[in-house]
């Protein structure tokens, strides 16, 4: 029950007894802090002395040692960073790794932490001039980034990591440009021979257990010497000009190519197209001279007189002009058809005569040359013409 509840008692949480008195002076307690205090660290005045003075008894060196203690205790906090680690040493040897945050170790002299940066980034540039495999110089620029992997190993596993980094440096770029010819390396061998030189920095590192770890490798373009540069010159613009004509030649070839295949696929098409119109006339003139044989078998003097008429028939079309001889003459008689048939027509059109070449065969006279077929030298004569033209 509360002092100032209804049935407390009325009674005084400073202390006092009575419900009458008032709130206590400030005075008085400070009196009573310092009645505490004193007996705690050895008590009030001895036998009323009037020197004053006061030692301290066993209770305050004991409240002194404790104190103590304890101060020294909390030395041993300390924080890490985010981008830190703490190593921690007990007597000078390794213990452990501490996290990032609050950490406590036991203070010195039992343990003793360093604090390492595992996210900062050094970096340094080199510079040397290398000889390649085909025994020329060049001048190879790069710069080499890194930072802290393993802390443990960077504190105590090498007494100058970053110095054995450059000499690793220095080694694997002699190694790799060593093996590399000046052309490629100063052409399209850069980014390769940039990652090549940092794997082997990389292995170095592992085996000399350094903790560091290299983030990469810029590889500047490399140069030849001052006192070749103008020859190095001359031989890059050489280069240049044959990409540029080999570039030129490619873009020729592949607009000259597809149209020589365009061409010689449609001329395959003509030759197939050809070759199936040749032998479909073939077949046809087989199927023809196989019914006209057939005819003839069955009729043999009038399929003849038949294929006589029709070739004889046949060359009259095309001729202008037909010779005749006569049953028991030796003169031959030139008919003139053309000019007979332009007169003719210009006759009845009353106009001028038209060319050869236009007249219809309608025109020529009704009455047939009946010596033509009792002509056995003209009937020989048709005969040939008739072979020669199948």
């Amino acid at each position: 029950m509360a002092w100032n509840e209804p049935g407390g008692g009325k009674r005084d949480p400073w202390g006092g007894s009575g419900g009458d008195q008032g709130p206590p002076d400030l005075d008085e307690v400070v009196r009573n802090i310092q009645k505490k205090l004193g007996g705690l660290f050895g008590g009030g005045r001895r036998g009323g002395s009037s020197s004053g003075s006061s030692l301290p008894g066993k209770n305050g060196v004991i409240a002194i040692v404790v104190v103590a203690l304890l101060l020294w205790l909390a030395s041993g906090f300390y924080v890490v960073e985010p981008a830190e680690r703490g190593v921690v040493l007990r007597f000078g040897a390794f213990k452990s790794v501490a996290g990032p945050g609050l950490n406590w170790r036991w203070p010195t002299p039992i343990e003793t932490h360093e604090i390492v940066n595992v996210d900062e980034f050094s970096s340094f540039r080199r510079k040397a001039q290398m000889l390649t495999k085909d025994e020329n110089i060049v001048d190879v620029e790069l710069t080499v980034q890194s930072r802290v992997q393993d802390p443990v190993d960077y504190l105590f596993q090498d007494a100058h990591p970053n110095v054995t980094l450059r000499a690793a440096t220095e080694t694997a770029v002699r190694e790799v440009v060593g093996r590399s010819e000046l052309d490629f390396i100063m052409t399209e061998g850069r980014s390769r021979i940039a990652a090549d030189i940092k794997k082997r920095i990389a292995e170095l590192m592992k085996r000399y257990r350094t903790g560091l770890e290299v983030t990469s490798v810029n590889m500047q373009p490399a140069k030849p010497p001052e006192q070749v540069k103008a020859a190095f010159d001359d031989a890059i613009k050489a280069r240049e000009d044959k990409e540029r004509l080999e570039n030129e030649a490619d873009a020729y070839a592949k607009e000259i190519v597809p149209k020589a295949r365009g061409a010689a696929a449609r001329r395959r098409e003509d030759a197939k197209a050809y070759k199936a119109q040749v032998i479909a006339r073939a077949e046809g003139e087989t199927a023809r001279f196989l019914s006209v044989l057939q005819q003839y078998e069955a009729a043999p003097e009038v399929t003849r007189e038949r294929m006589y008429i029709d070739t004889i028939e046949d060359v009259m079309k095309r001729s202008r002009k037909v010779l005749m001889d006569a049953d028991g003459g030796g003169n031959l008689t030139l008919l003139p058809l053309d000019k007979l048939i332009g007169r003719s027509r210009a006759a009845r059109t009353g106009g001028a005569p038209s060319s050869p070449s236009s007249a219809p065969i309608s025109a020529l006279s009704t009455r047939r040359p009946a010596p033509v077929r009792r002509l056995d030298r003209g009937r020989d004569v048709s005969r040939e013409r008739s072979r020669s033209l199948r």
